[in-house]
């Protein structure tokens, strides 16, 4: 498939850029999507919530009164659950949500995604810019001219530009990435998805193995 190449100031190029159909124009397979963000979300989380059970709580572990005649129920431990201050039945132990997905269900995962984006027209490709400085109005003046500046976007580059980075950081709906670094997550967070041109041959090359 073939997409017009923008400049910085949303204007074409006149020039075209050859995607990929293999990677930008498969039939989406959600339920890889679906797999792919669930890792994701999965590994952001700590899992280092702990309540201590009545076995870690320190206490006494005398009988606190007779077992009968009492006119209420037996109790033999002061770190009984019913009691405040007690140990908690079945509480949170840390743990790592983590879990195994294939290599191949996660490129496949990508493609899907990427595949969605371009079926939505939410896919642009921009030819490649950079700044002289790290300046975060020079990197709106950009979003502005492509359509996105109160629009969630996906800026990715070919390789790591620390300007363009540090301009985009203070931004809340937009993220700089490399293509090494692009995720299922992100693609389908984003409303548009912004490939520079060196970017492309390099997801190409990571979802075509």
């Amino acid at each position: 498939m073939k997409v017009a190449v923008l400049d910085i100031n949303g204007k074409e190029t006149g020039r075209k850029a050859n995607l990929s159909d293999a990677v930008f124009a498969i039939e989406p397979n959600e339920h890889a999507v679906y797999l792919d963000v669930k890792q994701y979300l999965a590994n952001q989380r700590q899992g280092t919530h702990k309540a201590k059970e009545r076995g870690e709580i320190v206490g006494s572990t005398r009988k606190i009164k007779k077992q009968k005649g009492t006119g209420t129920a037996r109790a033999g431990s002061i770190k009984n659950p019913l009691f405040k201050g007690g140990g908690r039945v079945f509480g949170p132990r840390p743990r790592n949500y983590g879990f195994k997905l294939n290599k191949n269900i996660k490129r496949l995962a990508r493609k899907s995604a990427l595949s969605i984006k371009a079926q939505e027209k939410s896919l642009m490709v921009v030819e490649d810019f950079n700044f002289e400085a790290p300046k975060t109005k020079d990197f709106i003046n950009v979003l502005k001219a492509l359509g996105l500046e109160n629009k969630k976007s996906l800026i990715v580059l070919g390789d790591s530009n620390n300007n363009v980075y540090l301009s985009s950081r203070n931004l809340q709906r937009s993220e700089v990435v490399t293509n090494s670094e692009l995720s299922t997550y992100k693609i389908m967070n984003a409303n548009s998805v912004v490939l520079l041109e060196s970017s492309v041959e390099g997801i190409e090359s990571n979802l075509s193995k």
